[in-house]
């Protein structure tokens, strides 16, 4: 089991290295400057040529894009111990680590329920209707129109019917903007619901029909294996039969949902975009157009991390449900 264990954490972070790396290029690699565009966006009036140069330089200083490369990438991974990624050049010169923090909070809100609740009610709606007939001719065929509907479609639609026509919801930011952010204030915290609605319901509805439809189809595969059968011939009750397959099926499911929990960090960008919601996909989108070296880092190394561990959970989660997984380990070990 340690050794098991040593080595997982070891690829790991060899991973996070290897990620980090490539999160501290890609931005330098992007055409444009950003300190360019942010002394830009700063100054007022007319400078000379010599002043806008020395304003440029001093930017570059101040914000440690004067040294060479390789002493950035050590400097980088330094913050990245202490927890210090820098200053945001698009947010008001904020630490990027306070703005990601702000962003962070909306999209856990918004995307963790969405996911879960699909996840859980997908993938009994699916074991249900592999078995029953009725189910499966009425509810999962809106899983599968659902599932086929183009999200960013499914997205707009719902926000401009709902939102822009019938006005049910709101549709931008994630309160009411004549609200001080304060979550131990109901006012504000009913606000916060009453705008994470209606994206909630989208990415639920999309979600839900793909997790049903794929359920449906495993366990519907286990129920005809040979262990099935066996089961069945030796007396096996339906109920017991049935419970192995679902077991069985769940499996290839925690792959698809470490993989949805991973990019939930990095937050929706399409939903956020469509509805105006402050998370941190929407956030990545701001940071993508201002050249924020930054603040871009940030978020990837967010998304990095929340890939990394939500992965991590899904090994020890394949260790606590499957019996063969610890078999094999227990053989490794001998």
């Amino acid at each position: 089991m340690r050794r098991y264990f040593a080595r997982k954490i070891g690829i790991y972070i060899l991973a996070f290295w290897f990620a980090g790396t490539l999160d501290f290029l890609v931005p330098r690699l992007m055409p444009g400057d950003p300190v360019q565009a942010f002394v830009q966006n700063s100054i007022s009036g007319n400078v000379t040529a010599q002043q806008y140069a020395s304003i440029v330089g001093e930017f570059r200083k101040a914000f440690g894009l004067n040294v060479p490369l390789w002493d950035q990438y050590w400097h980088f991974w330094l913050g990245v111990v202490h927890g210090h990624m820098g200053i945001s050049l698009s947010q008001a010169g904020l630490p990027v680590t306070s703005v990601i923090r702000g962003a962070a909070i909306y999209t856990l809100i918004l995307l963790v329920p969405a996911i879960v609740l699909a996840y859980v009610i997908g993938n009994r709606i699916g074991a249900m209707a592999a078995r029953r007939k009725a189910l499966d001719n009425t509810v999962l065929p809106f899983g599968y129109i659902f599932q086929a509907s183009p999200y960013p479609w499914l997205a707009m639609a719902a926000a401009f019917y709902l939102g822009a026509v019938a006005r049910w919801f709101p549709i931008g930011n994630g309160y009411a903007q004549d609200m001080l952010p304060s979550w131990s204030n109901w006012h504000f915290i009913w606000s916060v619901m009453y705008h994470w609605f209606l994206p909630f319901v989208t990415i639920f509805l999309v979600s839900f029909g793909g997790w049903a439809i794929g359920m449906r189809s495993l366990v519907i595969y286990e129920l005809e294996t040979d262990y099935s059968r066996y089961l069945r011939s030796l007396g096996a009750s339906q109920r017991l039969v049935r419970r192995y397959a679902y077991r069985n099926a769940s499996l290839p499911q925690l792959s698809g949902v470490a993989i949805q929990l991973g990019t939930v960090i990095g937050g929706n960008v399409v939903t956020e975009e469509v509805f105006q919601y402050p998370g941190l996909g929407h956030l990545l989108i701001q940071a993508t157009d201002a050249k924020d070296y930054f603040l871009l880092m940030g978020i990837f190394l967010f998304i990095i991390i929340g890939v990394l561990i939500a992965n991590f959970l899904i090994d020890i989660a394949y260790i606590v449900i499957d019996p063969r997984t610890r078999l094999a380990m227990q053989g490794a070990q001998a």
